[in-house]
């Protein structure tokens, strides 16, 4: 035990330790503080205002400023992106500025932006009614000249319009109130333009309004107009109704509006058309270069704002952060100081106060910032540096449950167990190539990936990349155990250990093979494919193989409640927990690990399943041929006695023995030592830190003793079966694989037919990239986590511990990123 506690702490095996500290801040010094803790990343802030609303904290004026420069910087992203243009800047080639300052440009740059869109609309309404008015002088011209009439109208005529009163030119060309032209006696016309998916319903309604009284004709408008609110391209119509009556008028007028279409005064003289649509032209014509002009100069300010936009908004995103950390802490108005509380790593104090120095020093105050370590009851936060290889591995621990403090941490052997896991159910080195292709192209575009904004699959998949990498050398491995590269085998490692039973090996898969020579060197024999014991052979090898591995992963997770149960100095938990535990587990499913292993070194033909089964009902019988080793059945007898006695042993002692020392306690008779708080947040767990307002129930703690001794027996053996995935999804994988193969690509390649070939081929590339590169690898990826959140971390994980979330810059960017 001394060479154990003698070893060198594994940096991921247990969370730093933590320690609870106060800081006693100058106000002139405290935003210089703040910032330079989270350019630092290594504090944690508690929240000391939470009975205060966020509008009565102290520097809720300054995050109200914050929030609006970030709305700000918002609305110029959008006209940016709107604008087509790319935000480009080097932050680090820019001068520092003032929060004030920046205040200051950015109500500048919003102004002169709102004013310009606001020019532009109102330029882009009149250009597009100039433009709509031109399209309803040509197209709807046609229709007011007698004996013409376009081709794309519908086909209707009117014969004979006259006019009975002259036109009226009127100063503007867009009239606000729509003239009816008179065309014959009592006969009139309106002309307008509306758009196009409305003209049914336009058309319908009028019918209706007007009891059919009316004449309606249309044509397509031959250019686009451009919607100034949507800035989206919209398809127009250009429309004349003939109707006769002032009430008509009236409700055609009402229509329009309704419906949104634009109607324009059209005189029936060809000359008068001609001369309104050269004005209208020439007006066009200047409104687009003034457009033009307006556009270049929006686009020149919005490049100018582009440029330092991602420093401006980096900048506001700190200071909101600042003044945020700023409310959660105390404001003492006597002493003019602020005073926070939070927790940080034991070994970043001295980091933390270099910079609290830094803060004073450059802040001019004449006072230090205080800071100082406290004593608390609080279960302090789960910690754990990482890397990018270590990070993915310790969130598929996190994802189940976050490590209580100081426990043993699962993703110190997750980062080995899980990928081999994968590769057993995935063992095929053809298929793991691929995989490990994929994995060294995000490697390898690792720097510009990160960069980038993925989709949802893809940022899961470059965020493991590490995993992917590993499980595809596992799968390697495991393909080259099983001697299977998309399901065919290659005599890679020497020559088969078989040979054929005749000259014409014409039987060799029917009556069996003859082996001659020592056995294949690494893996699986080649000439075990195809053979008639080929399914039965692989079948006994993997479930077998399964069993082995999960006893020792489940063995692997008692272990490790050991050392946490050491680790906290709790001997109750060794004795009445981790031995019963170890027994029971071993008695039965190790001694069939043993059995397996004996039978495979021995080749004796013993039913295990005999053994296993006859072991309960009949332990005092005979073996007969089932015996593996001499002394078998009395070792079973004794395994059996060992595995009956470890259910009360789990069950019992504990229970008893903290009701006595529950009593012993209060009664005093026995006094121990008094321990600070310090000393007992790094004890044990579930020592009194956590229960010192609590009363000792003895029936809720026998009900759990009860429900975790039973689910450790029954989970005995649910769990050791559950391990038998391995088996099942290796097998479909390598029957799946197989199946593809011949079913597939050899049956194309069987014709004489290059086109039957290539979609053979197709087919065969497809269902292997999208069936078992992606389907079956999800399914193994799934089934491995399976098994280390349930088999595996229950027999030591606690995982109801909190993340340690510090006050940092550099999270506060990759969230918002």
């Amino acid at each position: 035990m001394e060479y154990i506690d003698n070893l060198p702490a594994m940096d991921l095996m247990r969370s730093e330790k933590m320690t609870f500290v106060q800081l006693i801040i100058p106000v002139e010094s405290a935003h210089r503080a703040i910032s330079y803790l989270g350019e630092l990343g290594l504090l944690q802030f508690r929240e000391l205002n939470a009975d205060k609303s966020p509008f009565q904290r102290t520097f809720v004026n300054q995050v109200k400023r914050c929030a609006e420069m970030s709305r700000k910087l918002r609305f110029f992203k959008d006209q940016i992106s709107k604008a087509g243009l790319s935000i480009s800047g080097h932050p680090g080639m820019q001068p520092d500025l003032e929060l004030e300052e920046l205040e200051i440009r950015l109500a500048e740059h919003e102004h002169e932006l709102i004013e310009t869109n606001s020019n532009s609309e109102k330029l882009q309404q009149t250009y597009n009614e100039l433009l709509e008015f031109k399209m309803v002088l040509q197209k709807a011209g046609a229709f007011l000249v007698p004996g013409k009439s376009p081709a794309v109208a519908e086909e209707t005529e009117l014969e004979e319009i006259h006019s009975s009163d002259d036109y009226v030119d009127t100063a503007s060309l867009l009239e606000q109130e729509i003239r009816g032209t008179p065309v014959q006696s009592g006969i009139r016309c309106m002309c307008g333009i509306i758009c196009r998916s409305k003209v049914p319903k336009f058309e319908r309604i009028l019918f209706r309004a007007t009891r059919g009284n009316l004449l309606f004709n249309q044509a397509p408008a031959d250019v686009y107009i451009t919607d100034p609110t949507s800035s989206e391209m919209v398809e127009k119509t250009v429309f004349v109704v003939f109707f006769s009556g002032e009430q008509a008028r009236m409700k055609i007028l009402k229509i329009c509006e309704a419906f949104g279409a634009n109607c324009y005064p059209v005189p029936e003289e060809i000359n008068k058309q001609r001369q309104i649509n050269k004005e209208v032209s020439s007006r066009l014509a200047e409104l687009e270069a003034t457009l033009d002009a307006g556009i270049r100069q929006r686009n020149k300010a919005l490049a100018d704002v582009g440029f330092h936009l991602s420093r401006w908004m980096n900048l506001v995103r700190r200071e909101k952060a600042v003044y945020d950390t700023l409310n959660m802490l105390n404001f003492d108005v006597t002493k003019k100081c602020l005073v926070g509380e939070g927790w940080c790593p034991i070994s970043a104090k001295s980091q933390i106060q270099e910079a609290l120095q830094r803060a004073t020093f450059h802040s001019n105050s004449q006072v230090g910032i205080i800071f100082h370590a406290m004593d608390t009851v609080e279960s302090p936060p789960t910690y754990f540096k990482t890397n990018r290889f270590t990070n993915a591995f310790q969130e598929i621990v996190d994802a189940y449950g976050v490590s209580r403090y100081q426990e043993a941490n699962p993703a110190v052997y997750t980062v080995v167990t899980f990928p081999f896991l994968f590769a057993v159910m995935f063992g095929d080195w053809g298929h793991g190539i691929c995989l490990l292709m994929l994995a060294l192209f995000l490697i390898a575009r690792e720097g510009k990936l990160s960069s980038q904004r993925l989709g949802s699959f893809m940022e899961m998949l470059f965020g493991g990349r590490y995993i992917v990498l590993l499980m595809a050398l596992f799968s390697i491995y495991c393909g080259l155990i099983y001697n299977e590269f998309f399901s065919v085998p290659f005599h890679i490692f020497g020559q088969s250990a078989y040979k054929c039973r005749d000259a014409t090996c014409s039987d060799s898969y029917t009556a069996g093979l003859v082996k001659f020579r020592d056995p294949y060197p690494f893996g699986v024999d080649p000439s075990w494919r195809g053979s008639r014991s080929e399914l039965p052979f692989l079948n006994s090898l993997k479930m077998k193989m399964s069993i082995l591995l999960g006893v020792a992963q489940m063995n692997l997770g008692i272990m490790l409640s050991y050392f946490n149960a050491r680790y906290f100095s709790n001997s109750l938990d060794i004795r009445y927990q981790f031995l019963p535990q170890m027994i029971f587990l071993n008695s039965l499913f190790g001694y069939l690990s043993l059995l397996v292993i004996i039978k495979w070194c021995t080749g004796s033909r013993a039913d295990l399943y005999h053994v296993m089964i006859y072991m309960f009902l009949s332990p005092f019988e005979d073996l007969g041929e089932n015996e593996l080793f001499w002394g078998q059945r009395p070792l079973q007898i004794l395994l059996l006695l060992l595995a009956m006695i470890a259910v009360p042993w789990m069950l019992f002692p504990k229970p008893f023995i903290l009701k006595k020392l529950h009593s012993e306690r209060f009664q005093g008779r026995t006094y121990g030592i008094l321990h600070s708080s310090e000393m007992d947040l790094v004890g044990e767990p579930d020592s009194a830190r956590q229960h010192h307002h609590e009363d000792f129930n003895f029936s809720e703690i026998f009900v759990h003793q009860l429900i975790h001794s039973i689910e450790f027996v029954l989970g005995a053996v649910s769990n050791t079966a559950s391990y038998l995935r391995l088996w099942a999804l290796s097998l479909a994988h390598s029957e799946l694989s197989t199946v593809f193969y011949e079913k597939v690509l050899l049956l194309a390649w069987g014709y004489d037919n290059l086109v039957v070939r290539l979609v053979g081929l197709a087919v065969f590339a497809f269902a292997t990239a999208f069936i078992l590169l992606m389907m079956e690898s999800l399914s193994a990826f799934l089934h491995a986590l399976r098994l280390h959140w349930v088999e595996y971390q229950n027999k030591f994980y606690h995982g109801d511990g909190y993340k340690f979330r510090p006050f940092s810059f550099a999270i506060l960017t990759d969230e918002d990123d």
